[in-house]
């Protein structure tokens, strides 16, 4: 810590109204387009790019903020993140139109990019052992619960107030969040001389994931065998490999490849990428109740209360057997029970009541699944990065986690459309949750090899935060 100040519950509140801006109020936008559409006069088309330009441009730039984080101050990022949501979320509040709206949600985009890592890595300065396990729940908190609750809190106020009232909303949230920051001291590492930033890094870095996001969200409607996608994934391959080389050969780098000999981080990471991809399974199975057993969007909706209930219920749950048994155990139960919840899903053949009751269980299990695994995983990631380096570390953790979920809907949801296609619903949505039963099985098995059983046991958590922030990471 370079101050000796201590993290505070004012300072844990303003960092999760600077989360909820993000996960609660900018994704409740994927709930109202109907509403957007109509009131802006604008095609199904131009609102589904508005949506997916945030993802994009928070995906893309989520790393470089958080390296920028750590040289400049994390604080400073976290406040960047804080006025560019307001701006976005005005620039939606004034949209008359199609330009102020894509705008907007580019600007919410940089917005989530900028406040992710730098408040991870604001936590990870200020707290030790059992208040940073603490904090960091109550950052999945306003993550996972903000992104559960957005469905029915996007809905409701766009259905009694108006949709514009959301971001109206985002902006109160987002003054408030810096008004319970302003007593945050600063939080950088420490550095001689002048500030240096890898440019070039960036450049390589934001080609190349600008090809691989079109190329995973819109490689279905392209065609995966067109001369675009096949362009897509070959600048994706050639950026990653031009990336990887450049960056080994340079002592100012954007992202520091030692973080990943450290196998708990790598672990973290790996199974926060492949837990997140099973979001394929919320594509599958609303599409499949509402075409093939005929439920309308609220019914489908309601089916995955469960969810929203359990995850919020499960995370400080998760936190506490962390304390107890360390990360290990937890991420392992958690990624088992969302894996068997999406498995259970895809018992198709069951008559309507009994899936509907099943499916109802199946959202229940994958919400107390990843409630379980929430905080044991972040911690993990934040605890074994290096004290000068977390800022990174986290945005590359949360990369992992946008483009696992990005990755894993268009896989699945691609899936589930080829065999539609042939007119077989109840195989095709069997399938499709099958890819991401694959994808739960692949997550636990990266946590039981690579994440040690002893990992965030709060009698070693604050000499292991210690210790990282004295040397770099070495396996």
């Amino acid at each position: 810590m370079e101050t000796g100040y201590k993290g505070t519950n004012k300072m844990i509140t303003g960092i999760v109204f600077g989360v909820i801006t993000f996960w609660l109020f900018a994704q409740a936008m994927v709930n109202v387009v109907p509403a957007v559409q109509k009131d802006l006069g604008i095609s199904l088309g131009t609102v589904n790019i508005a949506i997916s330009l945030t993802a994009l441009f928070s995906g893309m730039f989520i790393v470089a903020a958080g390296g920028l984080a750590d040289k400049i101050g994390r604080k400073k990022i976290a406040y960047t993140g804080f006025i560019l949501s307001i701006v976005g979320s005005l620039c939606l509040v004034l949209a008359h139109g199609s330009a102020l709206l894509i705008i907007g949600r580019i600007i919410q985009g940089l917005s989530a990019a900028c406040i992710m890592p730098s408040t991870i890595a604001l936590m990870k300065a200020y707290f030790e052992g059992k208040d940073r396990q603490r904090a960091l729940s109550f950052w999945s908190i306003g993550s996972w619960g903000g992104s559960g609750v957005a469905s029915f809190a996007g809905g409701a106020i766009a259905t009694y107030m108006g949709w514009r009232w959301i971001f109206i909303f985002s902006i109160i949230f987002a003054l408030i969040g810096m008004f319970l920051l302003k007593a945050t001291p600063e939080s950088k590492q420490e550095s001689t001389g002048a500030f240096k930033f890898d440019y070039t890094g960036l450049v390589i870095f934001i080609i190349t994931m600008l090809a691989l996001n079109v190329f995973i969200n819109y490689g279905a409607d392209l065609g995966w065998a067109s001369p675009l996608t096949i362009g897509l994934l070959i600048v994706t391959i050639i950026g990653l490999i031009v990336f990887i080389k450049v960056e080994k050969r340079k002592d100012i780098v954007l992202i520091d490849f030692a973080v990943f000999k450290n196998k708990p981080y790598t672990g973290a990471t790996i199974s926060n990428f492949l837990l997140n991809a099973i979001a394929g399974t919320l594509v599958v199975a609303n599409t499949y109740v509402q075409v093939g057993r005929g439920f309308n969007s609220f019914q489908s909706g309601m089916l995955s209360l469960g969810y929203l209930v359990a995850v919020l219920a499960m995370i400080r749950v998760g936190e506490k057997i962390l304390q107890k048994v360390g990360a290990k155990l937890p991420m392992i139960w958690g990624a088992l029970i969302t894996t068997v919840g999406v498995a259970i899903m895809g018992l198709t053949f069951l008559p309507d009541l009994t899936y509907t009751i099943v499916v109802f269980i199946g959202f229940a299990l994958f919400g107390l699944g990843l409630g379980l695994y929430a905080t044991p995983s972040t911690d993990t990631s934040v605890s074994n990065a290096p004290a000068d380096k977390v800022g990174e570390a986290a945005g590359v953790y949360k990369m992992a986690s946008s483009l696992g979920s990005a990755f894993g809907v268009a896989i699945s949801a691609t899936v589930y459309g080829a065999i539609a296609a042939n007119g077989n619903l109840e195989t095709a949505a069997s399938i499709g949750i099958i890819v991401n039963v694959i994808f739960g099985i692949l997550s636990i098995l990266s946590i039981i090899f690579m994440v040690p059983g002893d990992a965030g046991k709060t009698s070693t958590a604050p000499t292991k935060s210690k210790a990282t922030s004295q040397r770099p990471i070495t396996e």
